[in-house]
């Protein structure tokens, strides 16, 4: 009369436990997104402050022009460097002169006033020419040699940066 019931198998009852499981939440992530998506757009709206898209590129536009203000108010109270803040160096030029194709070698030296200290150097030219050494001789002497590597003559000028 009575039957006997039978149990599943535990891996059966997980199977079963799984399919429910996947079968319902799809239904409740169908409803739970669009709720989800109104609660942000409900956030965002507070972060805004119910201004809209124009009054917020205004506001940008402003704070841009306020920042670029303060940092050129800023630049404008700094210090220019040694040189022009207080003299404390000058620029020595002089000529190295032409120098002719086929890669030999010449020293130059350009030397700072009576009472000033060289503190650097070097040259420049309108030719293929290369340094190979450039240096302080002497307090008061910077020494470059240079080489033309070029095919034509060119013309060289030398600097020595002189401290006060």
């Amino acid at each position: 009369m009575f039957r006997k019931l039978r149990l599943p198998s535990p891996a059966m009852f997980v199977a079963l436990v799984s399919l429910f499981v996947a079968l319902t939440s799809t239904g409740w992530a169908q409803n739970a997104v669009p709720l989800a998506k109104r609660a942000l757009v409900a956030e965002n709206a507070k972060k805004l402050g119910g201004r809209t898209s124009a009054q917020l590129l205004a506001t940008a536009n402003n704070a841009a022009k306020a920042s670029a203000t303060a940092a050129a108010t800023a630049a404008a109270r700094q210090p220019g460097p040694a040189s022009t803040a207080a003299g404390l160096t000058v620029i020595k030029t002089g000529s190295g002169g032409a120098m002719p194709p086929g890669g030999s070698l010449r020293t130059i030296e350009i030397a700072c006033d009576t009472g000033q200290k060289v503190v650097g150097g070097g040259m420049s030219s309108d030719g293929a020419i290369a340094t190979f050494d450039s240096y302080p001789k002497s307090d008061a002497i910077w020494e470059i040699t240079v080489g033309n590597l070029g095919s034509g003559t060119a013309t060289i000028s030398v600097y020595a940066i002189c401290l006060r």
